[in-house]
């Protein structure tokens, strides 16, 4: 297909449009959001002449928002099973300690958002850590950016910790085993020192006796249907063991969203649960990449650029922090599609993309949905988490674990 002349700058200024209000997060006058602004963008895109309706099809990733929309289900019946809350119950039980239960906090969000979606983990926890602190007479500021902290950290560990890492092993092919043999390291260490800093940070608040913690109230003891959460669970695992041998993952995720709902729960209350808005983003925005990269990139002849043959890990890592906290990691993962298929070493270049687009989200409060949610959930609740106050915690964690991550990729063999 040859691109007419006009189109070039009418596919630039719908992109450089489009991207603007993603960064803006709104357009003023409207109460549009990111996934009415990415909707628009394809439209707009279409109604030009820029695409025909099959090359819009064609242009969204199916594997991608299919894994998505399968662990969203899967997650939504964890939590009406009573998952989430059973085990924060029995974390209060165990680990009332400040720092032990920051430790807890940390490595729950961590490890549970490494193969869930992050995003979804911090919908489920951010109330159940606000309970857990009033409970227990604890400041709720380190536990929640301690939660938002380490669901961002622990979602690099598995290309199904975040929507970002989705799209990277659809479009990658890295297999889920060789994903996380990569950057699961990074991820455990990247906790560790995660934990480090909000303890240095909010050391005088952590150590503080407080109250002696309230008493258990059996009749606010969470509710677990006990037979469904036998079936999550069990679903779970398989799923889990089954992205580890292989297995188509976005296949598996749809199998497991297909047996959870042979059940006796009404599908409205799942449906509920499911980030729509997310699903709609993500499809406007593979339309909206698709075009910019037909018509505009590739006359830029990028393959014969010498410098993405130097230090692929630094160049894509300081590309990504850059872009992931101007538009959102999503937005910028999407961007970095056609400079991906021009490196010489892909898979290096794209574990890079992964890792540093997601450590980025912790730079500030709006640096990824995580914390958004968070933040959200906890402003509701009666409790505020600045902008700069999470700033102090967000600027070294970040440098730190961005740090980790190149030199992981850069030096250690695999």
């Amino acid at each position: 297909m040859t691109t007419p002349p006009a189109s070039i700058p009418l596919v630039s200024t719908i992109f450089g449009l489009t991207y603007l209000a993603l960064a803006l997060g709104k357009v003023p006058g409207l109460r549009i959001d990111r996934a009415g602004i990415a909707l628009v963008g394809a439209a707009v895109m279409l109604a030009g002449g820029v695409l025909t309706m099959r090359e819009a099809a064609e242009a969204v990733d199916h594997e991608t928002i299919a894994l998505l929309f399968g662990m969203m289900v899967l997650v939504s019946y964890l939590r009406m099973a009573g998952f989430f809350a059973l085990a924060t119950e029995r974390i209060a039980a165990r680990f009332s300690g400040p720092l032990t239960l920051l430790a807890v906090t940390i490595t729950l969000s961590g490890v549970l958002s490494a193969f869930l979606v992050n995003d979804v983990v911090c919908v489920a926890m951010t109330p159940l850590v606000l309970h857990l602190c009033h409970r227990l007479n604890r400041p709720p500021i380190p536990y929640l950016v301690g939660l938002a902290t380490a669901s961002n950290i622990g979602s690099v560990a598995t290309i199904t910790g975040n929507p970002q890492n989705m799209i990277i092993g659809s479009l990658s092919h890295i297999s889920y085993t060789r994903f996380a043999a990569r950057l699961a390291p990074v991820a455990v260490i990247g906790l560790f020192l995660n934990f480090a800093v909000v303890v240095w940070l909010y050391r005088k608040m952590l150590v503080k006796t407080g109250e002696a913690p309230s008493p258990v109230d059996d009749s606010t003891s969470p509710r677990v249907h006990r037979g469904l959460l036998i079936k999550s669970i069990a679903v779970t695992a398989a799923t889990v063991g089954l992205f580890f041998a292989g297995q188509p993952i976005a296949l598996v995720a749809l199998a497991a969203a297909g047996v959870l709902m042979l059940s006796r729960i009404r599908p409205e209350k799942v449906y509920t649960r499911i980030d729509w808005p997310l699903l709609v983003m993500f499809t406007g925005l593979f339309v909206v990449v698709h075009a910019f990269e037909m018509h505009v990139v590739r006359p830029w002849g990028l393959e014969r650029c010498d410098a993405l043959r130097q230090s692929p890990v630094v160049l894509v890592s300081g590309l990504s922090v850059l872009l992931s906290n101007l538009v959102s990691n999503v937005p910028a993962v999407l961007l970095f599609k056609p400079l991906m298929e021009v490196m010489p070493q892909k898979e290096l270049a794209w574990l890079a993309l992964a890792m540093s687009s997601t450590l980025a989200g912790n730079l500030t409060v709006l640096g990824s949905v995580a914390n958004l949610i968070v933040v959200e959930n906890a402003r509701r609740a009666g409790t505020e988490l600045g902008f700069l106050e999470y700033l102090k915690v967000g600027v070294p964690l970040t440098v730190l674990t961005i740090m980790v991550g190149v030199a992981w990729l850069a030096l250690v063999p695999y």
